[in-house]
């Protein structure tokens, strides 16, 4: 029995980890999200998101989520975000199932001619066969939008920091510079290049590296 215990829990650590120990440190990854939003009311609008991403130099694809909220805007300053999370990693040969309702409280600000964002997500973190979680992640975005040949484009960079709940405290970094650009008026992409830093406590918590290049395509009506 106690046999059985230590390998259920010896699963459950590798599970929570994720791809963390999937591969190697410098791993080249591809990152795709897609966005659609709809103003539903002065203020408030409907979010859905998918996002796709491969690994081991982009040859596997292991990671997929699905994401449906709605957010509501105060006095453009604050949006206040409600979602709930489906995701699925490929672990083991296997897609493995996360359920994550999540809270998201996002302060923006106009400073000269820079937008500056800092949110604040909630995260709960269910998993079919090892210990709920909570994870929270502040990500601080800087953009500076501008026009070229009437072309909206616009820099950013940004920064976030994931804080865990299963002992491991802070275990994550992403660092991030793209350009945006929007396509009309409704339609806006972005490429980016993000270094995720990352530790997984099956490694004792051995920080890793990964290198994405994001693609992301957004439709707002």
């Amino acid at each position: 029995m106690n046999t059985l215990k230590l390998s259920i829990a010896a699963l459950s650590l590798l599970f929570v980890s994720g791809i963390a120990s999937a591969y190697e440190s410098g791993d080249f990854q591809i990152w795709n999200s897609d966005v659609e939003e709809v103003k539903i009311h002065d203020g408030v609008k409907a979010v859905m998101e998918q996002e796709f991403r491969y690994g081991n130099d982009c040859k596997e694809f292991f990671y997929q989520h699905y994401d449906f909220g709605v957010v509501y805007g105060f006095d453009k300053m604050l949006d206040i975000g409600i979602f709930y999370r489906q995701i699925y990693e490929w672990i083991k040969k296997a897609w493995r199932e996360e359920d994550m309702p999540n809270v998201n409280f996002t302060l923006k600000f106009d400073l000269w001619k820079f937008q500056l964002e800092d949110r604040n997500r909630i995260e709960y973190r269910h998993f079919p066969f090892a210990s709920d979680q909570v994870r929270y992640r502040n990500k601080f975005l800087l953009k500076y939008p501008f026009e070229f040949k009437k072309m909206a484009i616009a820099p950013y960079t940004s920064d976030e920091i994931f804080v865990s709940s299963n002992g491991s405290g802070f275990n994550q970094n992403r660092f991030e510079s793209g350009l945006e650009f929007g396509l009309t008026k409704y339609a806006k992409v972005s490429v980016s290049y993000m270094q995720q830093q990352y530790r997984a406590s099956i490694s004792g918590y051995k920080w890793y590296i990964a290198n994405v290049l994001w693609l992301r395509a957004k439709i707002a009506f």
